[in-house]
């Protein structure tokens, strides 16, 4: 994108950024001046100040973000923890289930794009298992292995598996007839066939699933947290909710976006560089 466009595109997100941030602070203020006039009212009538802290302003949502910035490893104990932390634990078990899916998916799919009796042999059980939903997963992944942690690795591998399989099958299959032809004319072995030219053919197809795949490990992990409780930026929101502590939990959600972004960002990098022009 040239820097004129991308400068453009920057000025026009600054100000929409704004202008939410200006109907966040209008649409407070009524709420803020009502639980003031409740708390004066309590006093008045003798019955001690009313806790009414409604949604957070912009401004206390700020306090809250430098806050938690300003110590987000900190570890007063197991329900008081730094959302660096928290964010840690959610980070480890989303890598090691996506790492065990890519070991598993992606060798998987490439025998699948090679074999078409393979293909037709694992379709039907592909198409039952991938649109069951990860978290339906979770009640026997704790019933069998008994840890919660290493169950909420267990459903990202689940969740993780099926994107990069399907798309890893479909670009291994998608490589060009001409490009193989010339592979056998040259009596390429088959190990090598695979690693010079199916997988750099089908690379930007398979880092496709990859993209999608963390994507739906990192909504899916959230979710998975809260069911199990203990460590997580999911277990956080759910936590600081149960404490009615709308401003933390809207800052969780802000921090579960950026890392997101953060994530979608990286692969997308790696899908371009892999990505080439015939």
């Amino acid at each position: 994108m040239p820097f004129r466009e991308a400068l453009k595109a920057g000025v026009v997100s600054v100000v929409l950024l704004l202008f939410f941030v200006s109907i966040w602070h209008v649409a407070t203020l009524p709420k803020e001046t009502a639980a003031t006039a409740d708390s004066e009212y309590a006093k008045l009538m003798g019955k001690g100040a009313v806790k009414s802290e409604g949604f957070p302003t912009p401004a206390q949502m700020g306090e809250t973000i430098l806050r938690h910035l300003a110590d987000p490893f900190y570890d007063r104990g197991p329900n008081d923890k730094g959302v660096g932390i928290q964010l840690g634990h959610s980070l480890a078990r989303v890598s090691s289930g996506f790492l065990l899916a890519v070991l598993f998916a992606i060798p998987l799919g490439f025998l699948i794009g090679m074999s078409p009796l393979l293909y037709r042999a694992l379709d039907p059980f592909i198409q039952v298992l991938k649109p069951i939903s990860p978290l339906a997963w979770m009640p026997l992944a704790l019933y069998t292995i008994k840890d919660s942690s290493i169950s909420g690795v267990f459903v990202i591998f689940i969740c993780s598996v099926w994107p990069m399989l399907i798309n890893t099958a479909y670009g291994v299959g998608a490589v060009r007839r001409d490009w193989l032809n010339v592979a056998k004319t040259l009596e390429v072995k088959p190990l090598r066939k695979a690693f010079q030219v199916m997988l750099p053919a089908a690379a930007p197809t398979i880092l496709t699933g990859m993209r999608i795949s963390i994507g739906i490990a990192w909504l899916v992990i959230v979710a998975a947290e809260m069911l199990v409780g203990g460590t997580g930026i999911g277990y956080f929101v759910w936590n600081e909710w149960n404490n009615l502590n709308l401003t933390n939990v809207i800052f969780a959600i802000l921090v579960i976006g950026l890392v997101g972004m953060a994530l979608d960002f990286l692969f997308a990098r790696l899908q371009k560089f892999v990505t080439y022009v015939e």
